[in-house]
Order: C-alpha cells, then sequence, then structure tokens
C-alpha cells in the first residue's frame, strides 16, 4: 500500500490518457474526475480504471476525442448520443445541457445513450447541486451483465446505479449515490487486487451458491441486488429507464460493447419558488434527521454524502492509498502507451 498527493496522481494519469490519444483537455478531464472518485472512496470508480479504458480503446468500444451528438433538442428535453466517448467528458456536457434547460423552464430531461464508461454518478448531481437544482440520475450499462435477478442464479443485470441530489440552503447538498446490487462491480476488482475476502450476501458463483470469494464473480458469477426482491424491483425499473426510456439499451447480451445510458432528471426550484423555501425546508429536514441521539456515540447520524465528504477532506490532507497492485497496473498502463520507468517514477515521485 502507498500513499499519493492526489495532485501527483491526477498528473500521472493525465499523462497516460495523453499518450493513450487524448487530448489535453479530455485527458485532464478524465483524470480530475477519476481521482475525485478515490478522494471521495469510490475507489472502484477512481484509478483502478485506467488500464481497462486502455483497453476499451483498443477494442473499439471508447473512442478518444469523441465529441456527443444532441439528436432531440426542446425546452424541457434532450437525447444525447455519446458516440461511446469518454464518460467524464460526454457525462458532462450532457448534465450542463439539462441544468441549463431546467435554469429556465424549472425542469428537465436528458436521456443519455451510447457512453462510455461515466465514472462516479455523484459528479453530475454535485454538479446541479452546485447550480441550486435537485437532480435524479438513472444509469445502466447494455453490454455488461453482472447481476442476478432476485430469484435467478446467473448474469441478466448490470449494476443500475440511482443517484439523487438534493441542494440544501447553507449547507452541503444531499447526494445519495448507490448501486441497485449489493456493490459496483469494482469493489470486487479492489478486493481481488488485495487478496481480500468479500462479505457474505455480496455474490454467488456460477452454481449460484453463496460465495466470499471475488475471484467467484471473474469465473462466472454474479452479484446479488441490494434488499432482496426490492432491490431487484429497482434494478429493473433502472435499467428500463436508463436504457429503453433514454432510448438507449437495456441490458442486452447481445451487446457486445461495454456502453452505459443514462436518463437524468433536473429541477430548478429557483423557477417556482425563488424565496428559497424549498432549500430552507430540506434544510430544516436534513438537521432534524441528524440530530437523532446516535446509538453509537462515536457514530453520530450522517446525511447522504457526509462520509464522501470527510474522505475527501482527509484523503486531499494525507493523501490517496492505492493498493500495490492498483499501482503497478497503473505503471503497466503508462508503460503500454510508451512512458518508462524513469518518467513513471519522476511523476509517482
Amino acid at each position: 500500500m502507498r500513499t499519493l498527493p492526489a495532485a501527483s496522481l491526477v498528473t500521472f494519469v493525465a499523462a497516460i490518457m495523453r499518450e493513450g490519444g487524448s487530448a489535453l483537455d479530455e485527458a485532464a478531464t478524465i483524470a480530475r474526475r477519476l481521482v475525485d472518485a478515490n478522494l471521495v472512496g469510490h475507489d472502484s470508480h477512481g484509478v483502478i480504471r485506467v488500464g481497462k479504458y486502455l483497453e476499451w480503446v483498443r477494442a473499439g468500444w471508447l473512442k478518444p476525442n469523441q465529441p456527443p451528438t444532441v439528436a432531440v433538442d426542446t425546452d424541457v428535453l434532450a437525447i444525447v448520443d455519446g458516440n461511446r466517448g469518454f464518460g467524464q467528458v460526454i457525462g458532462e456536457f450532457a448534465a450542463q445541457l439539462g441544468i441549463a434547460k431546467a435554469a429556465k423552464r424549472g425542469i428537465a430531461l436528458v436521456g443519455l445513450r451510447n457512453c462510455g464508461h461515466l465514472g462516479r454518478v455523484g459528479d453530475w448531481a454535485e454538479m446541479a447541486a452546485h447550480e441550486g437544482q435537485v437532480s435524479l440520475h438513472f444509469l445502466n450499462t447494455s453490454g455488461a451483465q453482472r447481476v442476478a435477478p432476485f430469484g435467478g442464479s446467473d448474469r441478466r443485470l448490470s449494476t443500475n446505479p440511482i443517484c439523487i441530489g438534493v441542494p440544501i440552503d447553507e449547507g452541503d447538498p444531499v447526494i445519495l449515490d448507490v448501486t441497485t446490487s449489493m456493490v459496483a462491480e469494482g469493489k470486487l476488482m479492489v478486493a481481488m487486487n488485495k487478496g481480500e475476502r468479500v462479505p457474505e450476501g455480496w455474490i454467488i458463483d456460477r452454481d449460484g451458491s453463496p460465495s466470499t470469494d471475488p475471484k467467484a464473480f471473474y469465473d462466472g458469477g454474479a452479484l446479488l441486488t441490494v434488499g432482496g426482491h426490492k432491490g431487484s424491483g429497482l434494478s429493473i425499473v433502472t435499467d428500463l429507464l436508463a436504457g429503453a426510456v433514454a432510448t438507449g439499451r437495456s441490458s442486452d447480451p447481445d451487446d457486445p460493447v461495454l456502453r452505459n445510458n443514462m436518463l437524468s432528471i433536473y429541477i430548478a426550484p429557483r423557477v417556482y419558488a425563488p424565496d428559497g423555501a424549498v432549500t430552507a425546508e430540506a434544510r430544516r429536514f436534513i438537521e432534524w434527521v441528524k440530530a437523532s441521539p446516535p446509538s453509537n456515540r462515536d457514530q453520530p447520524v450522517l446525511a447522504p454524502g457526509d462520509i464522501e465528504r470527510q474522505t475527501r477532506a482527509r484523503r486531499l490532507r494525507d493523501g490517496v492509498p492505492l493498493d500495490d497492485k492498483t499501482l503497478a497496473d497503473l505503471a503497466a498502463a503508462a508503460r503500454s502507451v510508451g512512458i518508462d520507468d524513469a518518467r513513471i517514477a519522476t511523476m509517482l515521485g
């Protein structure tokens, strides 16, 4: 395990993506958002993805410097085709589009289809909250089934994250960013890199039997949904919203390409409640909830997003921890695009 300053890690990842074919601005955006995922503790969506991104570029699944296409554009609705461009860039474009539309009309819906890996969905909710907007995001991965439906024994669903952000008057926003599977697939990758087992109830093996070995997942097993049949139902409707409703594809075993689709709804309270009543009431409610006497004195009640902000502050101060396997994979990714060991050593300090 090694701890690296976030700024050094951003510089290193940006250099890898630049040598991998991305333009300067694109490489910087990818690096910044990947490292920020590590900063908030979402390591499964952080720099562990760099090597995979380069593999997908070589396979033609991801296309560097690929601009999006707006297929449908009205006052309150847009359908954006990501053209398999990098999700960190295309997702930012789609979020900015939705935020701008909602600011004028009070609400907007943006369907994003055929996009590269969108990374941490909370990024887009944070962008909206910064502009005083509520947002809801439903995401799937049409060509990557990872999850068994309730009562099933094989992969039929993607991890299907849901993210909701609510701005708070004079406070940090509420950001709920969760998968409808027990965990994101990347957390299994993190556990395997560390040589750790995973908790019971996360995965089943290829025979449908419970397992705590992350290798069992990669050997034909499947993730389970959170909350049994309730989580399975949420996963199914998320797959429908992100795929079919957004004019993309719901989970499809015949889709050979790993692509993200996302349906986002943006709500601007300032349009219909310019006195700030919405965010003020949100603040009152969150303060009341968090004032509940903690059952454990050392663990106060938190709102969604608090842990991520605390983790970000700590890792900005102390550095981003990376296990040896992730560091080795990053170095291998750098070498694969022509960065020599001397330059790697310099950039990693």
